[in-house]
């Protein structure tokens, strides 16, 4: 019998979430008389559009629009009349795992001990995020919850097949908040391999389940977990309803930070979490915003003439790449959060688009043209002469580089299919890493594990994960909506 050992308490306090919704509606009467402007504006400076109807990307100076995108401004402006439907923001998403690692841990979450009833089963979110990962096989542990107190007969636990156990428990203090406490031990060692206890407002019950699984995925894997870190993406209800949304990893706890009656595209977050950049169209031309996700504030910070669009922040958090077609042709500038200090850095007849900053800031890699067709480049953050990065297919978009720098992410077509390849940027091995054939955006988690995007599935745009050996896989979908432009978030501090 394992005897319990001292848990260390920590005092969990979030991030601060409140997402005050901000919405821009044009008066009836305007709102076809956007799209139409929009439209002007777009096939002014179009280069081209490769195969639309069957999935593909139209590449629209600085503006990466999939078709699926194309499709519905094109209806739109078709239909005349538009109709706002509703649709519910905070919607749960549903998982499906399509995919498991060639290696999982088998083991067992015990349901937590309780003194009075809570709005979230934690075992059962810790269980969902060990799936949903790919890494972990769940090891029935009865209805009988068990607490980090109770003595455990792990020889028993080990000979049903749980190689790992964990317990836990929550109980309401004398000041209304609520200390959970987890232990984890190993089966086969016959030892505690990890213990804590969170003190909770019961607001964060979720959040720290998250937590209490990121501890588990560590202490195991050797890897950090990324389940209590945060997604964003954009939601359209209809022709004429965008949603800007930030969720938990899992796709849960789902808040809108942006509601729009125009286009929402190319969401990328701070690197301390705190912000989104991205594209609006709200004034019938794309601008570039920093939305502050504490406070709700929001602001332009580029919005030169012509096109707008592809903000990177930096990894200091204190410039942002963006796109512009100020001077006729697409190009990739610097820029202060203000919009102050502004630096072309490329210089070439062709579509330069795309930018993503490599994690130490010293590379921007991007999408250009100049050989063709789309490819992927990197060039200095300061601007100069671009090396080519992808010879593989005639079509590669969409760069995203790993946290830690080694492993390129992009979407490339091969045999008509738009998948996600993965290349190791050392040895210049590429790896298809989806079982998807319409897929795009991708984006890393920030342990550099997972790749996050968006496909489509039986017509409708939902949201993937994979893992970057390309075996464990899981689909996201909400009940309402097309789910499109991922973006994953940091760790929190």
């Amino acid at each position: 019998m394992m005897p319990p050992e001292p848990l260390q308490v920590r005092a969990y306090n979030p991030p601060p979430m409140p997402l005050p919704a901000a919405e821009r509606e044009l008066p009836r009467s305007n709102r076809v008389l956007a799209i139409f402007s929009r439209f002007a504006a777009l096939r002014a400076f179009s280069l081209h559009v490769r195969d639309a109807a069957r999935g593909c990307v139209a590449v629209c100076q600085g503006v990466i629009v999939h078709a699926a995108v194309f499709r519905t401004m094109l209806a739109a402006v078709l239909a005349g009349a538009l109709v706002l439907e509703c649709g519910p923001a905070g919607a749960q998403m549903t998982i499906q795992i399509t995919g498991v690692g060639s290696q999982q841990f088998p083991i067992a979450v015990a349901n937590f001990h309780t003194d009075s009833p809570l709005s979230v089963d934690l075992a059962a979110v810790i269980r969902a995020d060990l799936t949903r990962s790919g890494l972990f096989r769940i090891v029935d542990a009865g209805t009988e919850p068990i607490d980090e107190m109770a003595r455990v007969n792990l020889g028993d636990w080990k000979s049903r097949g749980a190689d790992s156990l964990a317990v836990g428990s929550a109980v309401r203090l004398a000041d209304g908040r609520i200390e959970i406490r987890y232990r984890l031990y190993d089966s086969v060692k016959g030892a505690q391999a990890d213990g804590v206890a969170f003190i909770s407002s019961g607001t964060d019950l979720r959040r720290i389940a998250h937590k209490v699984a990121d501890r588990i995925y560590e202490t195991l894997t050797g890897y950090k977990g990324v389940f209590a870190t945060r997604i964003a993406y954009v939601v359209q209800y209809s022709p004429n309803h965008y949603e800007l949304q930030v969720a938990d990893a899992d796709g849960a706890n789902a808040q809108t930070a942006l509601k729009s009656r125009e286009f929402i595209i190319s969401p990328t977050w701070s690197p301390d979490g705190t912000s989104l950049a991205y594209v609006s169209f709200e004034t019938r031309r794309a601008f570039v915003y920093v939305h502050d996700l504490t406070t709700g504030a929001r602001r332009v910070v580029a919005n030169f003439p012509g096109s707008n669009s592809g903000p990177a922040f930096a990894p200091d958090g204190k410039r942002l790449a963006v796109v512009l077609t100020r001077d006729g042709n697409s190009e990739i500038y610097s820029m202060n959060l203000d919009g102050s200090n502004l630096r072309r850095l490329t210089n070439d007849p062709s579509i330069d688009t795309e930018p993503a900053y490599s994690p130490d800031g010293a590379f921007i890699y991007f999408t250009s043209d100049r050989s063709g067709g789309p490819q992927i480049y990197r060039m200095s953050a300061s601007g100069g002469e671009a090396q080519r990065i992808t010879f593989n297919g005639d079509y590669n978009i969409s760069p995203r580089i790993s946290p830690d720098g080694k492993t390129l992410a992009y979407v490339s077509r091969r045999s008509d299919l738009f998948q996600i390849e993965v290349l190791d940027l050392a040895s210049a091995q590429e790896l298809t890493i989806t079982d998807t054939v319409r897929d795009e955006s991708p984006t890393f988690a920030p342990n550099g594990r997972l790749i996050l995007y968006a496909t489509e599935v039986g017509g409708r745009g939902i949201l993937a994960l994979a893992a970057t050996d390309g075996r464990a896989r899981a689909r996201l979908s909400g009940p309402n909506g097309d789910v499109r432009e991922p973006t994953w978030g940091p760790f929190s501090k």
